[in-house]
């Protein structure tokens, strides 16, 4: 298993509070910000050059105005990159963040990666099913694992179907926010790096799934770093594990989560990788997501 050194991020070209996806994603607050956008793109651009000096590769894609997509600075709900060369469209819950998967983007994608096939789940759509790429799935690419909270936005069919193109076993469970509303995807709860995870385990309330995940997890040898409800609602739960071409492991959270962990978790986490903690509370109010929402990590051999 190779370690993923480059990432694809998207640069708005309209970002706002998208009504949309609000309807099932609680992180989202709909709030006045002065140059949403504006501060947005300043945000983004700040993430990708602490990436960037870090040693971290980023193929960066300007959005289009038409059609309007507000949430396109999230990516990894709608592509996913294989070692195979492959890349995996995905069905998308809100109308208006199906028109993400651009032929702009897609273009420069074939242009700029060796691309052997394509596995298109997108017509799941007309039968009202989804799965929200590696925001409903949090995958761990080392063991082949699937984590899949199931919500309206992952369902258990497509991932079967999904498990069974790409030879994923799919661990699934249901969870909870503090205010017992159905949390709706799994990167806000979990992360999983190469030797350890981080995870919200009070949010999955039926005691044969939180075993079952809990399990699977030291059977692999993976350390458990636990974080509180509290501190998933201020996205600590989602990360990503990066690594620099040189091999150097980095942990990407946002600034707001960084603030949430306490000293002994942020030593912890220090044992496995550098954390790196951009600053982007407006993305995170109106966007309801955070920096491993941005990220969506790029295997391919033509890098």
């Amino acid at each position: 298993m190779n370690k993923c050194t480059t990432v694809l991020m998207i640069r708005p070209a309209q970002f706002y509070f998208n009504a949309e996806t609000a309807q099932n994603n609680y992180f989202q607050k709909q709030v006045d910000i002065q140059d949403a956008n504006h501060k947005a793109i300043q945000e983004f651009d700040g993430m990708i050059e602490l990436l960037k000096n870090n040693g971290i590769e980023v193929i960066t894609i300007q959005d289009t105005l038409n059609p309007s997509t507000p949430d396109s600075i999230f990516p990894n709900n709608w592509i996913s990159f294989h070692e195979d060369n492959s890349i995996i469209l995905y069905p998308m819950c809100a109308l208006n963040r199906r028109l993400e998967r651009k032929d702009s983007v897609l273009n420069h994608l074939k242009s700029t990666l060796e691309i052997n096939k394509i596995i298109d789940l997108t017509h799941y759509e007309n039968q009202n099913l989804f799965l929200e790429g590696t925001g409903s799935m949090v995958l761990d690419r080392f063991h082949k694992i699937c984590y899949a909270n199931i919500s309206i936005r992952m369902d258990e069919s497509v991932l079967k179907d999904w498990c069974a193109k790409t030879q994923y076993l799919p661990i699934t469970f249901t969870s909870f926010d503090s205010q017992n509303l159905p949390i709706y995807h799994t990167n806000v709860m979990m992360c999983v790096g190469d030797t350890f995870v981080v995870i919200c385990l009070d949010a999955i309330h039926d005691i044969q799934e939180k075993t079952k995940v809990k399990q699977t997890i030291l059977n692999n040898n993976q350390t458990i770093i636990e974080i509180s409800l509290d501190q998933m609602n201020s996205f600590a739960g989602n990360m990503l594990q990066l690594f620099s071409k040189q091999g150097k492991s980095f942990l990407i959270m946002s600034n707001t989560a960084y603030t949430a962990l306490n000293s002994s978790q942020i030593q912890t986490l220090e044992k496995f990788a550098t954390i790196i903690h951009p600053h982007i509370p407006t993305i995170e109010t109106l966007g309801g997501g955070s920096v491993r929402c941005m990220l969506a990590e790029v295997y391919n051999s033509k890098i």
